[in-house]
This record gives structure tokens, C-alpha cells and sequence, in this order.
């Protein structure tokens, strides 16, 4: 499962910074909020033809993990 992370790239020089889909202008974020607005697995695919979609998984994975800390 950690390996699906390997997608998720980061480059000072490109977006910002934000991580991206394997070294592509696309970003974790832009892939969640097609998800958080409705679109299915498969329209996120046509939307975006270059991603795979194993690349959504790496998202979901990403955003979870980021999200899991201990508040002290």
C-alpha cells in the first residue's frame, strides 16, 4: 500500500510546491475535489486522461495519511 505513495510527487518548482500526480501538473488536490464534488472513479479518469487509476488511490491514500496525527 505504501508503494501506491510513490505516485505522489513533490517539486518546489512546479505547482507551488503542492504534491502532484507523478511529476505531472496535476495536483493531489485537483484530483480530491473532483471526488468531493460527485464525480465517480471513472469520470475523474475521463476528465483527467492521464491519470491512472491507481493515481486516485495514491490521492485518497495521501490525503488520509496527512490527515492522521495525534493532537497533542
Amino acid at each position: 500500500m505504501e508503494e501506491v505513495l510513490l505516485r505522489i510527487t513533490k517539486n518546489p518548482a512546479q505547482c507551488g510546491g503542492r504534491p502532484c500526480i507523478r511529476g505531472m501538473r496535476i495536483r493531489v488536490i485537483d484530483v480530491l475535489q473532483l471526488l468531493a464534488a460527485g464525480l465517480t472513479k471513472e469520470q475523474v479518469l475521463s476528465e483527467l486522461p492521464d491519470l491512472e487509476t491507481e493515481d486516485i488511490q495514491a490521492c485518497l491514500l495521501y490525503a488520509a495519511k496527512w490527515l492522521d496525527h495525534p493532537v497533542v
